[in-house]
Parts: C-alpha cells; sequence; structure tokens
C-alpha cells in the first residue's frame, strides 16, 4: 500500500499546484495604489467683539455665563455643512468697548488687548481665514445700560464720536493684519432698553428717546464701517428697533410694540429675576444675529 500512498499524494500536490498556477494566471494584475488625496488645510472664522461675540446668557441665578447657543456658534454651524475643514475661532470680551479692544483693560490676552491677539491670530493664519466678524461699540455709553431714566441720553452723546474714531482704528487694524482677501463683516445693536416701555409713561418716553438715540448711534457705525468698505449684519433692523407700531401680544407680557415685542422674545430683557432683565440675546435672538451676519459676509451656508 506505501506505493499506492506516495502516488496519490504526488497527485494531490500536482493538482494543487496546478489549480493555483490557473488562477494566478487568470487573475487581474494588482493595481498599483493611487495617489493620496491631498489634506485640505483648515481655514478658520473669526469672532471679535464683546460678550454677544463671545455668546453669553443668564443661568437660573442671574450670572451671565458663555452659551454653545451665541450667534458665533450659529453661525460657524451653518458655513461648516460644506466647509468640513473650517474651525471658529473666539476672541470676544463681555464688556470690552471699543477703547479696551484697543488698549486692554478686561480680559486677559498674550498681547496685552484684544486687537492685538487678533492680529496675531490673523497673521499667523493669512491665507486660511474665512471670515472675521466684530460687534462692539454698544459698551461704549455705558451708561445707557446702568442708567435708569433719561439721564442715560446725554451719556451716549457724549460716547458717540469716540466710539466711531476707534472703530476705525479696530477696522484699519484687522485689515491690514487679515490682508485684502479676508472677509470682515461688522454688526449694527439691538435695543435693550426697549423693556424699559412695560414701566407705564415715564418707561415709554425713556423707550422712545433711547430708540432715537441708538438710531444715531448705528448711524455713526454704519458709517465708520462704510468708509472702511465693510459690510454691517442688519440686527439694528432685523430687531425692528425703531417701529413702535403693530402692536402685538406677547405671553406673560400682554401687547406690546413690536420693537418692545421682539425685544422681549429674542433677549433676556424682560425676562423676571433671578435670570432676568438681562440684556443679552436669548438661543431665538442669537439666530436672527447670525442669519444677519450670513446675509451681510455674502457666503452661502
Amino acid at each position: 500500500m506505501q506505493p499506492l500512498r506516495t502516488l496519490l499524494a504526488a497527485l494531490t500536490t500536482f493538482t494543487a499546484l496546478t489549480t493555483f498556477a490557473a488562477l494566478t494566471a487568470c487573475s487581474a494584475p494588482a493595481k498599483p495604489a493611487g495617489p493620496a488625496k491631498p489634506k485640505v488645510p483648515a481655514s478658520y472664522y473669526l469672532a471679535l467683539g464683546d460678550s454677544l461675540a463671545q455668546g453669553v446668557q443668564p443661568d437660573a441665578a442671574g450670572r451671565s455665563v458663555p452659551t454653545s447657543s451665541g450667534y458665533a456658534n450659529q453661525l460657524y454651524a451653518l458655513l461648516h455643512r460644506n466647509r468640513p475643514s473650517l474651525r471658529l475661532a473666539r476672541l470676544g470680551c463681555p464688556g470690552e468697548t471699543t477703547k479696551t479692544m484697543l488698549h486692554g483693560g478686561i480680559c486677559r490676552y498674550a498681547g496685552g488687548s484684544q486687537i492685538a491677539a487678533a492680529d496675531a491670530f490673523l497673521r499667523a493664519h493669512r491665507g486660511h481665514v474665512l471670515l472675521v466678524t466684530l460687534d462692539i461699540g454698544a459698551n461704549d455709553p455705558q451708561d445707557c445700560v446702568s442708567a435708569p431714566g433719561l439721564a442715560m441720553i446725554s451719556s451716549c452723546i457724549t460716547s458717540m464720536p469716540d466710539a466711531a474714531t476707534n472703530l476705525g482704528t479696530i477696522l484699519a487694524d484687522l485689515r491690514a493684519a487679515a490682508g485684502p482677501g479676508t472677509r470682515l463683516a461688522g454688526m449694527s445693536y439691538y435695543l435693550p432698553e426697549l423693556a424699559q416701555w412695560r414701566n407705564g409713561l415715564l418707561g415709554e418716553e425713556v423707550a422712545r428717546l433711547s430708540a432715537r438715540v441708538a438710531s444715531d448711534f448705528n448711524d455713526l457705525l454704519l458709517k465708520t464701517y462704510a468708509k472702511a468698505d465693510v459690510p454691517v449684519a442688519n440686527v439694528f433692523g432685523a430687531f425692528d428697533t425703531t417701529n413702535f407700531g403693530a402692536v402685538q401680544a406677547v405671553p406673560g407680557a400682554g401687547p406690546l410694540p413690536r420693537n418692545v415685542a421682539l425685544i422681549c422674545r429674542w433677549t433676556w430683557a424682560c425676562a423676571p429675576p433671578p435670570r432676568g432683565p438681562n440684556q443679552h440675546a436669548d438661543q431665538a435672538g442669537y439666530a436672527v444675529i447670525a442669519s444677519a451676519f450670513l446675509r451681510a459676509c455674502g457666503l452661502s451656508a
């Protein structure tokens, strides 16, 4: 039996080798590996300005704390849909004024001020910054936020020229650091003081006077942006700031002029304690601001 077993083993080995050779001959040659796809470099959206640029809302105790629903977050989410390499950078500082943005004094930055930090970022990523947004100036007339009545008017008027001059310096600085190809967009402001309308006849008068001063202030900002050839997100218009007509019912507040109604719906200015009253936008209000910026900067979502 041994010779037979040897013969069978030899035949099995021969058959296996023949089959392997046939399969190898019939199979297509392996395709050479194609070149690796180049990695898309990161691009950036840089948000600059005050607390709105940072994105804050009041917590249950009334403290203004960072939120992931700020306008910069929401605008970034819209832009990121078709730009997976886009990154968000925020340098906004709660309480920042045009003066402190230039010279520091509120938030800590490696270069001493927000504008220095912005310059460093823009120069380090030059050619890779898709968009820079800026909201600054609302905190310059500080008494407009803190004063309970008509005393705020004169301080607002006094602060206007300085704020415009500082804004012009900020815009020139950003342009120089970013280069001519970078999109830059500014912002006009809504008016939290409209919430005082609910405080009787004096409150109504304060709201009307505040709207006039705010209109003048925003016009001054718009002229400064226009001089620098920077488009502006029309938040002042989106909140219908000067429209005291078209009375609307607001839950918990009753019938209110349209501009006051929108302030109550889109900010915390009409919220009861402890969360309110707070001048910052709520999530819906930040969405309105993000949409205004998207239209102003000319980018598709």
